[in-house]
């Protein structure tokens, strides 16, 4: 099925009444300038990154199949010709590599650092491999189990294995440290705050080994008395507006404020602002003189931080989600494709004009997308900016266009969104630019409201399956809608997100409040 281009009325508009209007619809924070040192460093930030968090796990499930590909070879190429397969031998291959990623964890072979330095981690490389075999040789001992294994395969496969894990982890180191000095394994993290508190962490961090994150720069509101332009190496880049901008169109994934703990009232203005964003915020305390219990605190290296604020997605977070929504989409599209195909054929006849319409609202990170959806008003009606509400019995809608608004079948093709990536199955729904509640935009009646996008919206969401979905004429429709997508997203699971999809043709039913 063909994806057509926006509607007629849409196309008609000057692009520079489009533009201009698209500028208008833009929150103020994002209209702010950059300075020079800001864009420079935005440059030098575009190389993608791999997260530490996402290669190890990478590294820990290829070594799991590396041991048990070696296994599986010398267990078909000399055991099975002549006694066959046997469930003891294939419970020891798949048991072998399980216990040796756990050794190797236990060994603390599963940092950044030791993959960088093979050499130095032999040892321990060797010692945890002699104990996965020494723990598999205890088991079989006390299971009356040694005389049914063969002494060839399991000799074979500790040499062969641990040749096979040695040459892995020197060809490992030698990419690990091109993506090091290419700057792509690391966390990008940009320090708020400035002054002494600032130079003095930025120093404790360049002391400290293997911090595993890049600073960019400053950001602070204060002068250049109390706050200079360049500290520790670092360049000011901006304040905290500024940040916020930076924020939206860089790949940052810590910011570290260094105003002290009894700073409070600037500390939550800041947090007035930085709350909004999808990344994770670190109070420094390497320079607080109030101490609280060890565990209280996390650590850079070395260095002490107080958690303010946690991502809402993780990076293996992230890649279940995607998983989740990809599979899903597809399956919802072959599932769907006659009723769609059919919507798409009672659309056609009965108005002129595309069957789809476009339009374009707020996604991830604030960043403007084009989401798709049945047409359901007459072509010379749509408002692609959503600046009037659809009412009940509103005389832009046609009647194919009244049933697929109520049913919800007008929101399927965003299962196209989803595949793109632009949007999940599970999440906050993407509102329009102009979309109003009590004649005012959504983000000027809910205090904090663009913090929805500090995830991918959702075709269906937390709010809409508790009944907050539908035309939202008063505040508090917008603000119970708003607070059901806060706390989807603080408490995110991949089971909430199912639970979700399962709900949601069930709450369909209820359709009093979709026109």
């Amino acid at each position: 099925m063909s994806i057509p281009s926006p509607d007629a009325a849409e196309r008609s508009q000057p692009k520079s009444t489009r533009d201009a209007r698209e500028r208008r619809a833009i929150p103020q924070a994002r209209r702010v300038i950059l300075s020079e040192d800001a864009r420079a460093a935005m440059e030098d930030a575009k190389t993608n990154v791999i997260t530490p968090a996402v290669l190890l796990g990478i590294v820990r499930a290829a070594e799991f199949f590396g041991i048990l590909a070696v296994g599986a070879i010398i267990y078909g190429a000399y055991v099975v010709p002549k006694a066959g397969i046997q469930g003891s031998y294939l419970a020891a291959v798949g048991i072998v590599p399980l216990l040796a990623v756990i050794a190797f964890q236990g060994a603390r072979l599963y940092t950044v650092q030791a993959l960088r330095r093979p050499f130095e981690r032999m040892p321990r490389m060797g010692i945890a491999w002699m104990a996965t075999f020494a723990v598999l040789a205890v088991v079989s001992f006390f299971g009356q189990a040694g005389d049914m294994f063969s002494r060839v395969l399991f000799a074979s496969w500790f040499l062969v294995g641990f040749a096979t894990l040695v040459l892995w982890r020197f060809a490992l180191s030698a990419k690990i440290m091109k993506w090091t000095r290419e700057g792509r394994l690391t966390r990008r993290a940009v320090v708020v705050g400035g002054g002494t508190n600032a130079e003095n962490l930025i120093e404790a961090l360049s002391s400290t080994d293997d911090t595993g994150i890049t600073i960019l720069g400053l950001f602070d509101d204060r002068d250049e008395k109390r706050s200079p332009k360049h500290q520790a190496g670092l360049r000011k880049l901006g304040t905290v507006d500024e940040l916020v901008v930076f924020a939206r169109q860089t790949q940052i994934d810590l910011m570290i404020v260094t105003l002290p703990v009894t700073a409070e009232r600037r500390v939550l203005e800041m947090m007035k602002k930085l709350w909004i964003l999808p990344v994770d915020i670190r109070l420094s305390a390497h320079s607080s003189e109030l101490r609280y219990a060890k565990k209280a605190y996390s650590y850079i290296g070395n260095v002490p931080f107080l958690d303010v604020l946690d991502r809402p997605l993780s990076e293996w977070d992230v890649l279940i989600k995607a998983v989740f929504d990809r599979v899903f989409a597809v399956l919802g599209l072959i599932a769907l494709s006659p009723i769609m195909l059919a919507t798409a054929l009672a659309v056609k006849l009965e108005s002129k004009g595309p069957v789809f319409f476009r339009q374009k609202r707020y996604g991830f990170n604030n960043e403007l997308i084009e989401v798709f959806k049945f047409r359901s008003m007459y072509t010379d009606m749509c408002d692609a900016q959503a600046a009037k509400l659809v009412t009940k019995d509103d005389p832009r809608v046609t009647k194919v266009g009244k049933f697929i608004r109520k049913t919800s079948i007008d929101e399927l093709p965003q299962l196209f969104n989803v595949l793109t990536g632009e949007l999940s199955l599970v999440g906050p729904r993407p509102h329009a630019l102009q979309a109003k509640a009590a004649d005012a935009l959504y983000d000027e009646v809910v205090d904090g409201y663009f913090a929805r996008h500090r995830v991918k919206p959702g075709i269906t969401g937390w709010a809409q399956i508790n009944g907050w979905r539908g035309e939202t004429d008063t505040r508090e429709k917008i603000e119970r809608r708003v607070e059901h997508d806060l706390y989807y997203i603080e408490n995110w699971s991949a089971f909430f997100d199912f639970y979700i999809c399962l709900m949601t043709p069930l709450r369909l039913m209820k359709t009093e409040n979709a026109y």
